[in-house]
């Protein structure tokens, strides 16, 4: 079983970080077409949820996996709205809740130590 998941650990990650380099190609590949326009930022969202996923099943910590993904998630979101200027009227508030996700995961463990 633990042979099982660590294969698919590494494949859920490894297709993740080819959609958040390549969301064109993984799109072609996987479906027969590119991905173009807002599909790009979904699929690397997408992609940045299977690197969590992949981190959680590889370290047997979901918190660790949950942790990368919301701080990745935060910062990728946050460049879409400075950068990239989509500014979709929830996009502020998601990196606002992802933030504060990502602190309290960061925060987890210092708290449980104390008590």
């Amino acid at each position: 079983m633990q042979k099982a998941l660590m294969f698919a650990a590494v494949g859920e990650a490894a297709t993740g970080l080819a959609l958040v380099l390549f969301p064109p190609v993984v799109g072609r590949l996987l479906l027969g077409e590119d991905l173009t326009g807002v599909a790009v930022p979904v699929a690397r969202v997408a992609g940045i949820a299977l690197i969590g996923l992949g981190i959680a099943c590889w370290s047997g910590q979901p918190r660790i996996g949950m942790l990368a993904y919301s701080g990745l998630v935060t910062l990728y979101l946050a460049f879409l709205g400075f950068v990239d200027g989509l500014t979709g009227v929830l996009l502020w508030p998601a990196v606002v809740l992802h933030l504060i996700l990502t602190v309290l995961l960061a925060l987890a463990p210092t708290r449980n130590r104390e008590k």
